[in-house]
């Protein structure tokens, strides 16, 4: 039987009626604080326990080929500039302050240098590397290998001033008064992660100023690169179009799909999009609970924001990559001994 567009259009309208039902049978649960607070710290306890170790492997398994003598000799190690850098980040400060910090401990580690030094290491190619080299090996150590996975976008605001909910729902506003010049104005990041439902694990990230799209695609590139099979893929309406399933299919492999069709759907076709389209019709309430996964996005999102912050103090895209790769390493640091 051919699943018309009719039918599905159908299917979504009782979207509304279907979840409302759900959350009268399923109450939401209070969450136990105490036992919240002792998980945290246990979980910070395993951190900075395995951080020390991991961060040389990650440095030591990059080959660095001298040539001549150039300039001074550089006061931090790599694994001394990738422990700073990720400690600036949990700390949330700014490259003077986190400079201005290290003066405090010049007594117990004899390292004293300027916040350009600090702003330097998320230009460094060296860090960078070894900031990826730590992702892989953290995901290999935990054993992430046949994952099922949800995708969701968010943002960093680049100025205090800004938050970066409201400057989103400002440029949704200005988008439907068609104001070219607040679309041009930077204040923003956009970040888009693809994280494992199971660990809650951030698998692959991707960073861009001008569009969520454009920080998914960047996902995706990275998600290449990762020696993990994707299972499933849950993503929200933005990336509701056979377009992005058949994207993921053709760059990254064989998977199940649940996203949740849009009210105005038309294209239904015979392919994966087709397949999915057809089950979120055949039993909604059944495909909801596995869509509905995605909050692990969501969760993570907020955790790692009252971890780092809301705010990125870097202002050149390749920094801003790097501050973005740090905060996901904390978050994944943060769950790894779970």
């Amino acid at each position: 039987m051919v699943l018309r567009s009719k039918e599905a259009r159908a299917a979504v309208a009782r979207l509304k009626r279907i979840v409302d039902k759900y959350k009268e049978e399923q109450p939401e649960k209070k969450r136990d604080w105490r036992t919240y607070e002792q998980q945290h710290y246990a979980r910070l306890k395993s951190c900075f326990t395995e951080l020390s170790s991991m961060i040389k492997k990650a440095a030591r398994s990059i080959k660095i080929v001298k040539t001549e003598k150039r300039g001074n000799e550089p006061k931090l190690n790599l694994d001394q500039k990738i422990n700073l850098l990720l400690l600036k980040q949990l700390c949330i400060k700014s490259n003077r302050n986190m400079a201005g910090m290290m003066v405090l401990f010049t007594c117990l580690t004899s390292i004293d240098i300027s916040y350009k030094t600090v702003e330097r290491l998320y230009s460094d190619p060296l860090v960078q590397m070894a900031l990826y080299n730590l992702h892989i090996l953290i995901l290999k150590k935990k054993g992430i290998k046949d994952i099922d996975c949800a995708g969701d976008g968010t943002g960093y605001t680049l100025l205090i001033k800004e938050h970066y909910a409201s400057y989103a729902q400002k440029l949704k506003d200005k988008a439907k008064e068609n104001d070219p010049k607040e679309k041009k104005k930077i204040k923003c990041v956009y970040s888009f992660a693809i994280i494992d439902i199971k660990s809650r694990m951030y698998i692959a990230y991707g960073t861009s100023l001008k569009s969520e799209q454009e920080a998914f695609f960047e996902a995706i590139k990275m998600l290449q690169d990762i020696d993990v099979e994707i299972k499933s893929m849950r993503l929200d309406r933005y990336f509701s179009a056979e377009y992005y399933v058949n994207l993921l299919l053709e760059q990254v492999g064989d998977m199940k799909f649940f996203i949740v069709p849009k009210i105005n759907i038309t294209n239904i076709g015979l392919g994966e999009w087709g397949k999915m389209v057809a089950r979120f019709v055949d039993d909604t309430k059944l495909f909801l609970k596995d869509y509905f996964q995605r909050n692990q996005s969501e969760s993570g999102f907020s955790e790692d924001k009252k971890r780092t912050g809301w705010k990125i103090f870097q202002k050149r895209a390749d920094r801003i990559d790097t501050a973005n790769a740090a905060i996901y390493a904390w978050h994944n640091l943060f769950w790894y001994g779970d």
